[in-house]
């Protein structure tokens, strides 16, 4: 089980794991660099609290400022560095996201476990649309990674794993799809009769009315 960390957002990661492979930085420099590198597409980074984050890093020993000064007429510019600390902190964040799966909640799964109060047809051609659109990302993730061949795979490998989670919801949602044109999807004819008639089908009532799903 992942444990609480003293700051635990994934842009102190990315501020700890920049500052243990660079020099020391500004939180602005911090910022631009990670946005260079595309670290915003990898996970999901707010920006408007950086300098929260970077307090709080402070805070509790993970980085400390080892410069402050102002140029002309700009505001002070604090510059940081990583501690001991923060190196052991990050070493032992990363051993744990790599290790422990983590309980995720995408917004499509949330949408999924709601959809049966939309009509079937108009799911399909919901997802339909949605497929479209994951195939078109999948072939520019693709051929964006072909142009970077240049690159050793260690420094891309999160760009295929992107590319790998999105295939699979593409195969999944093109399954459900065949599976619901076909009839065959279990339940989808009272999904349907609910939408027609406005009753719910009796065996679905009952599940209700007993205050959940069926007992395995």
């Amino acid at each position: 089980m992942a444990k609480r960390r003293r700051v635990g957002n994934l842009l102190a990661l990315a501020i700890l794991s920049q500052l243990s492979a660079g020099p020391p930085m500004h939180p602005y420099e911090i910022a631009t660099v990670l946005k260079r590198t595309g670290k915003d597409t990898d996970m999901n980074i707010k920006w408007g609290s950086l300098y929260t984050v970077v307090g709080n890093l402070e805070k509790y020993g993970l980085i400390q400022a080892t410069t402050s000064g102002r140029e002309g007429r700009r505001p002070e510019r604090t510059v940081y560095k990583i501690t001991e600390a923060g190196r052991a902190e990050l070493r032992d964040w990363m051993r744990e996201l790599l290790a422990v799966p983590d309980p995720e909640f995408p917004r499509f799964q949330a949408a999924l476990s709601e959809m049966s109060v939309v009509p079937p047809d108009e799911v399909t051609a919901l997802l339909e649309q949605r497929l479209a659109a994951l195939d078109d990302d999948i072939a520019a993730q693709r051929a964006a990674l072909r142009q970077l061949t240049q690159l050793p795979r260690v420094f891309l490998v999160e760009a295929e794993f992107a590319v790998a989670m999105r295939q699979a919801e593409a195969d999944w949602t093109r399954a459900l799809l065949a599976e619901m044109a076909a009839g065959t999807l279990s339940g989808i004819d009272g999904w349907r009769a609910y939408h027609e008639t406005g009753e719910l089908p009796p065996e679905l009532a009952e599940m209700l009315a007993e205050g959940g799903l069926p007992a395995e």
